[in-house]
């Protein structure tokens, strides 16, 4: 009988350790789609957040030919494509992202690693040279700010949140007029789509009046346990309430991405990266 446990318990961690060498290493496309008449042209989004410098293949080219495959109208990067990590090389990453505007119009909100290297002193000479070669391939952020697509029907909003926003172990609470000092109004009249990275805040984000917010950070609870749940957050705790997927408060969504890449811990069980694609629908059309 001992011996029949044993074997089993053998074949469980192989079957484990595959998984999470395949999921470490592989992405899955992950689609949704919303209608609204406020949106007067199809449009399709890409959705990429927490690529954390990782790479599928040598300069990116399996991530930038699945996108091209998706063949979508606009790329939304929804924060952490870096690594706040000194001695961290991010010229590759810059160069798929200089590749991505180059095809598509690119909307790039910053993540709390982006912010981490402009607000703690020992990242300053890599806030420096990043700042510096985001400028050099005519990437720029998209910090509290707002596009509007009018042919569309679409605004899209990038949310810059304070880095109190991002402590571990707790939440803190946000006032309700938060994301107006931040952002404004939101327009009720077009479809209005936040990029928002840290996901706990999306009834914030709903009740501001967002009807869709993409997120990320997550990273979907780094391993899942199978039909259920993520089991920890980057703030440390435990089976965070938003973890990946499709969350709703009444007439408003959030999509949150379980991340392209990975860093620290370099692990993903039962939790493949994601290549979001998001439809934009008339309802009429």
């Amino acid at each position: 009988m001992l011996k029949v446990i044993v074997t089993i318990l053998v074949i469980i961690i192989i079957a484990c350790l595959w998984v999470m060498l395949y999921d470490t290493h592989n992405f899955v496309v992950r689609k949704y789609s919303f209608s609204s008449p406020k949106i007067k042209k199809n449009t399709r989004l890409i959705m990429l957040s927490d690529l954390h410098n990782y790479r599928y293949g040598k300069e990116n080219e399996i991530l930038l030919s699945e996108i091209e495959k998706q063949n979508p109208d606009i790329v939304v990067l929804a924060g952490d494509m870096i690594t706040a990590k000194n001695g961290e090389k991010f010229g590759t990453t810059l160069d798929f992202l200089k590749k991505l505007k180059e095809k598509y119009p690119v909307y790039y909100a910053f993540g709390n690693h982006e912010q981490k290297i402009h607000l703690i002193n020992k990242y300053k000479d890599m806030a420096q040279k990043f700042d510096e070669e985001l400028q050099k391939r005519n990437l720029h952020p998209f910090l509290n700010e707002h596009a509007l697509l009018a042919d569309r029907g679409i605004v899209l909003y990038g949310l810059y949140l304070e880095h109190e926003y991002f402590q571990r172990f707790t939440t803190k609470p946000m006032e309700a007029e938060h994301l107006k000092s931040l952002l404004g109004d939101c327009d009720a009249e077009h479809y209005s789509v936040l990029l928002a990275h840290n996901p706990e805040y999306f009834p914030e984000y709903a009740d501001w009046g967002a009807d869709l917010t993409l997120s990320g950070h997550i990273h979907g609870g780094i391993v899942r346990i199978p039909f259920w749940k993520g089991v920890i957050s980057p703030a440390i705790r435990l089976f965070p309430k938003y973890d990946g997927g499709l969350f709703t408060k009444q007439d408003k969504s959030m999509v949150l991405g379980r991340g392209i890449g990975t860093h620290a811990p370099k692990v993903r069980l039962f939790n493949p990266a994601e290549l979001v694609v998001v439809d934009l629908k008339n309802l009429n059309l």
